[in-house]
């Protein structure tokens, strides 16, 4: 309990993230709520119904993106002084959960929320969470009071190890492997691991550095993964996002 009370004291109030995790908490509790609420009325469940305007279908994304854009304008007004900061950080999180749940819907144009091609969102969501998350209970160098010499020196060390870590993480995610990206975020091996081997063969990371030889031995490899390790992350994507109706 010590251990976490000076973890409050000194990554969440010393360092002023404090609208920061507000917000973290909004998007994580926004998106599973939208997704049970979006699973009822597929099911027919409860009192809940989709939302038309004029005979057009209102989708979350439209008042999310309302919110995300007051949000961000609030923000920018505030200049951190509270409690305008926590309202901006409060807008932001539930604007961005409601607006990436439809990521797939936004990128394709076309309403695939049900779909396969609509689990893209459920991995946008994730790793959005992933990412601000680990900003949340990351230290930080900088802005932390009471810090000895060699404590911040630690946490510089730490932080510049960090930066070289998310580089990794972006190289992997180049390389085609996104859940492998957004699971090295958190268990470095993973990254390090998967940063230097072979890329997926319709990576950018292949069709930028790859020859014909080295991409039909990319192809191969991702061949086995897939028949290993495909179904299981189907499985996992069907338990977050739901069942697509097309398969």
């Amino acid at each position: 309990m010590d251990g976490l009370t000076q973890w409050w004291h000194d990554e969440v109030i010393g360092a002023q993230k404090g609208p920061l995790l507000l917000s973290f908490v909004a998007f994580v509790i926004t998106f599973t709520a939208t997704r049970t609420i979006t699973r009822m009325i597929r099911a027919g469940r409860g009192p809940f119904h989709n939302v038309s305007a004029g005979g057009v279908h209102l989708h979350h994304s439209t008042p999310g993106l309302i919110l995300l854009v007051a949000g961000a304008f609030t923000a920018v007004g505030a200049v951190g002084r509270p409690p305008w900061a926590y309202l901006a950080a409060l807008l932001v999180g539930v604007g961005a959960s409601l607006v990436l749940d439809e990521f797939a819907m936004i990128f394709h144009l076309k309403d695939v929320y049900w779909s396969q091609e609509g689990q893209l969102s459920v991995n946008m969501v994730t790793l959005a969470a992933a990412c601000v998350g680990l900003a949340v209970v990351g230290v930080s160098p900088a802005n932390v009071a009471g810090l000895g010499d060699t404590e911040r020196w630690v946490r510089g060390g730490v932080a510049t190890l960090l930066v070289v870590h998310l580089l990794l993480v972006a190289v992997t995610a180049l390389k085609g492997k996104y859940p492998t990206a957004l699971v090295g975020l958190f268990a470095w091996p993973v990254t390090w691991v998967a940063a230097v081997r072979l890329a997926r063969p319709t990576s950018p990371w292949a069709r930028w550095f790859y020859s014909p030889a080295k991409m039909a031995c990319a192809a191969t490899r991702a061949k086995d993964f897939d028949r290993r390790w495909g179904p299981v992350r189907k499985r996992w994507d069907d338990v977050i996002g739901g069942r697509p109706t097309n398969g």
